[in-house]
């Protein structure tokens, strides 16, 4: 199992595959592959005992519609559940290719189906950001926590802190709009801030349900590091989830755009650019003779023109020159130096 090395300095991307693989393990597989290949760091599978999970009633109720795997509610969250031998095959798939990989549990049985293999890392999903049980059992299994905070208002994020913290404090906090996809004017990216502010000793992240790539680019210059985004290999696939999920392409910019921004926030000194100099020679504009020019004139707007390329003496420089003696012939466009002049 890789190590999962997640700092408040360097971007975690997280490619969240969920259902997306509709049961199949070798679209899950590919889904892996194209994650790893877009420059993830990780991704993330769904976990759930429907059994237990559900209502009677809820388990079995209706549910017939384009997306839907079985007549039922249950039997279509059974179509898209792995069963052990099949997330062992995804695990060292995901080993092999060198990138790491971990679920969300759902409830107490898929608690323990997953640290049962031994996964770095637990996901909370934003339905049960006001769980605390569920989220206690989570935390005594002293693994890599990612809370994310749809569903609910700043005091529940603290509270699950609170209570995910006094067994394990090894938690990275995610701002989330839990809609699928949200309006842009419900993603409150601002809120970022304020958990920079409430959590200071705590990672910030961005569950991102965004319809785009934009979100996670500003999300990065509020604060936060760890991305979590739903992937497909085609969304126009079966499923709820495709149509808001990133493709090969769009994943790979998301991932791409994001690491870019450090880089080009570079320096804070205003400096010239050894990749400015052969540009700024080209159109830069030197002062120069603007007809020939006899030995004694005095430099003067009427005799003397600002002109590329580069490399003379700048435009700036002619209040400094104004009416002094020009002391030999000059001819047209020929650079003035300082030494010309007395």
């Amino acid at each position: 199992m890789l190590k999962m090395n997640i700092s408040k300095s360097e971007p975690f991307f997280i490619a969240e595959i969920g259902h997306n693989h509709q049961g199949d393990v070798k679209k899950a597989m590919d889904l892996i592959k194209m994650s790893k290949e877009a420059g993830a760091d990780a991704v993330k599978f769904q976990k759930r005992s429907n059994k237990k999970l559900y209502t009677k009633e809820f388990y079995n109720s209706t549910y017939d519609n384009k997306n839907s795997y079985g007549k039922t509610y249950g039997e279509h969250r059974e179509a898209l559940e792995f069963d052990k031998k099949q997330f062992l095959e995804l695990i060292d798939f995901s080993n092999e290719i060198g990138i790491n990989i971990f679920a969300t549990p759902f409830d107490f049985e898929s608690i323990d189906f997953l640290d049962e293999l031994d996964l770095p890392a637990f996901k909370i999903a934003s339905a049960d950001l006001q769980n605390t049980p569920l989220q206690i059992e989570i935390a005594k299994r002293n693994k890599i926590i990612f809370l994310s905070t749809g569903h609910g208002t700043l005091d529940d994020v603290k509270r699950a802190r609170d209570a995910i913290c006094k067994y394990n404090k090894n938690l990275i906090i995610m701002h989330c709009c839990a809609s699928y996809p949200p309006k842009i004017s419900d993603l409150n990216l601002n809120v970022i801030l304020t958990y920079k502010k409430t959590f200071s000793d705590h990672i910030i992240g961005l569950s991102d349900h965004e319809n785009g790539i934009d979100a996670g680019s500003i999300a990065y210059q509020l604060g936060a590091r760890v991305f979590e985004k739903h992937v497909t290999l085609d969304r126009s696939s079966k499923g709820t989830d495709h149509s808001f999920s990133l493709e090969p392409v769009g994943f790979t910019k998301f991932i791409r755009n994001i690491k870019r921004i450090p880089i080009m926030l570079g320096s804070s000194k205003k400096k010239i650019l050894d990749s400015e100099k052969a540009p700024i020679y080209k159109m830069a504009k030197s002062i120069v003779a603007k007809r020939n020019i006899l030995k004694g004139e005095r430099a003067s707007i009427e005799n003397l023109a600002f002109k590329s390329p580069g490399g003379g003496l700048p435009p700036y420089y002619f209040y400094e020159i104004e009416n002094k003696i020009i002391n030999k012939d000059l001819k047209e466009d020929e650079i003035l130096k300082i030494e010309f002049l007395k």
